[in-house]
Parts: structure tokens; sequence; C-alpha cells
């Protein structure tokens, strides 16, 4: 298969339309969102989304999420839908947020891995709402990469991971948030967080005080268990180098590090200097959203240079670095250094 590069700077309108056919006629489109880049298929369509799942070497059981571009789509996606959905998609739609709500019979089975549930979004990102207005169709899209592998940033991440395996790749602009959606299980008086991401649990707790944060999010659920998100149950986001997440202090850090022979650094930049092996310099300590929008490139550089093995130092728990922690706690395959 030729995997069609459509570019936007030169003919944007005619990129989408040709993105939109490709789609309805049951293909698989690469698309630039503000968190990732998706995989998009008719959500509608069961042989496309098999088609995704068989792109991407995707575990059948691994939900997808369904990105929609108005409250009339998702009230064709999902049903019973309480009160509380509502005020959330005031609050945060368009924007990198999925809520997981009763699924109709509109899409398609293999959307949900075998759950009653659907996980819904509506994505700021002006290509992607183009794409799917154009389609008037509602799209499945996980993240455009081989699976478990660091998810792409940028559409030539995509094109190393998948070109030859989907149809076409929208050549869009770096996504600016940088890790994948906040998912949110919604009940009518409470939610659950299953995936931390740029909505954080200190803003969800403006509409659910008592939200309940998912044990998976910190560690990992039985290999038997079934998991509502995409990104709660196996390795994922992982480099091929043997990575490991170092937490304490950051002289204690330094000092760790210091020590190994083997491996390089990730660290921030206020440490760089104190390190004497290879580093990757990730953010300010402080800041937690330039460390969710360099965290997938970083990753990938760690395979561009052959590093074989690496120590990350471990964020903080807060705000946006809840889910940095997440993605790196699974890159890393659960393997965590206390120091």
């Amino acid at each position: 298969m030729e995997t069609l590069r459509l570019y936007l700077d030169k003919d944007r309108e005619n990129s989408i339309k040709k993105a939109a056919k490709i789609l309805k006629n049951g293909g698989i489109v690469a698309i630039p969102t503000e968190t990732v880049y998706g995989l998009a298929a008719n959500a509608c369509d069961d042989n496309a989304i098999k088609a995704v799942f068989t792109a991407k070497g995707r575990p059948q059981d691994n939900p997808l999420i369904v990105h929609i571009d108005s409250m009339e789509m998702l009230g064709k996606v999902a049903k019973d839908i309480p009160e509380s959905a509502y005020k959330c998609a005031e609050k945060f739609w368009p924007g990198p947020f999925t809520m997981v709500l009763k699924a109709s019979d509109y899409v398609s089975k293999s959307v949900s891995a075998g759950l009653s549930t659907v996980a819904v979004r509506m994505p700021s990102d002006e290509i992607a709402r183009a794409v799917i207005s154009e389609c008037t169709l509602p799209l499945a899209a996980p993240s455009a990469n081989a699976s478990g592998s660091p998810s792409p940033v940028t559409s030539e991440h995509v094109i190393k991971d998948l070109d030859g395996k989907i149809d076409a790749v929208i050549m869009g602009e770096r996504c600016s948030v940088g890790v994948e959606s906040t998912v949110v299980a919604i009940e009518e008086d409470n939610a659950r967080l299953l995936r931390p991401g740029a909505v954080t649990a200190e803003m969800l707790k403006e509409i659910f005080p008592e939200l309940i944060v998912d044990k998976a999010i910190l560690s990992q659920p039985d290999s038997d268990e079934k998991v509502a998100s995409p990104g709660m149950k196996y390795k994922h986001y992982a480099p091929s180098c043997e990575l490991f997440l170092v937490e304490g202090e950051s002289e204690k850090y330094c000092d760790f590090v210091n020590t190994k022979k083997d491996g390089a650094a990730i660290c921030f930049k206020e440490e760089a200097e104190l390190i004497k092996a290879q580093t990757f310099v990730f953010a300010n300590q402080s800041d937690e959203k330039a460390m969710a929008f360099e965290l997938f490139e970083m990753l990938r550089k760690l395979d561009e240079k052959g590093i074989k093995k690496a120590y990350v130092h471990a964020p903080s728990k807060n705000g946006v670095g809840l889910a940095v922690y997440n993605r790196l706690i699974r890159a890393c395959a659960f393997r965590v250094v206390s120091v």
C-alpha cells in the first residue's frame, strides 16, 4: 500500500476533501489533533476499525476513542447521557478531554472492545474538526503509531511508524499539547479518572469534588482485567531502549545516574550540568506543560541516537505532571527506582 501525503500548505481544502473521501470509503487516515496524531477511521464501519487495529498491531481488547465535531453527533454515539457530562462538555470541549459514556448502537462494537461504553471527545484542532465535518461521520482515532511505541506528535513520526500500512497522512503541524487526552468515566453524580492529561484532576474536581482516581493510572492492571480507556493495560509509549523511572530529589537523582556507566540520563534543565552521562534535557522541573509537550519527541530521540538504557527523573504527580508520570511509568514497563 502506498501512503498518500496530503499537504495543507499547498491545497488545504482539497487535502481535507481527499481525506474525507478515503474515510467515507472505509480507508484509514492519520490526522493531526491538539494532543497527538490520530489514526482515523469511520467509527461506524467494522472493517475500517479492524484495519486500524491491524495497521497499528494493537490488541483487540484496547478500546478506541470516537472523535466528534458537535453535540448533535454526541447524541448519536452515546445514550442516557447524564447532566454532569453536559457540564463537562461545556467546560472542556472542544479540547483534550474524553468522556466514557453508555454506547448507542450507532458505532461499531469493535470501537469499544466488547464493552457497553464508548469513549468520546471533541478535538479543538481545526484540521481534525474540518475532516470530521467533511465526513459527517464520527471518527475512531487511536494514536497514529505502531502499538506500544511513543505516540506521534508530528506527521514525520507517523510516516516512520506506519508508512505503507495506512491510506494517507495529513501533513499538519506539530501537536500543541503533546500527550493524549484526559479520559474520565462519567456517572450521574461522580466520575472516575482513567487517564490523566492536559485537563487535570484539579480541574475536574471543580465539577466532581469526590473524583475517583483509578488505581491503574499509577500501577499495572491485572492481565485479565478489562479496561475502559486506551493506555491503561499494556506497556505503552515505549522506545526500544531499556527505560527506568527514578524517583527522588534532584541531588540524589544526579548522584544515582553518575554512578551508572551504562546509560543516558533524561533530566530536567537544572540538572544537566551536574550529570556526567549523556543527557537528554526534558524541561524545567516546574514546567509540567513543557514536559508534556516534549515527552514523546524525547523518547523517540533515544532510539534515533541508539541509546540502549536510560534513567528518567520522575516528574511530580501534580497537575499535568500526573499525565507525564503516567506515560513514563508505562514507557518504563513499571521499572521504578527510588533514590
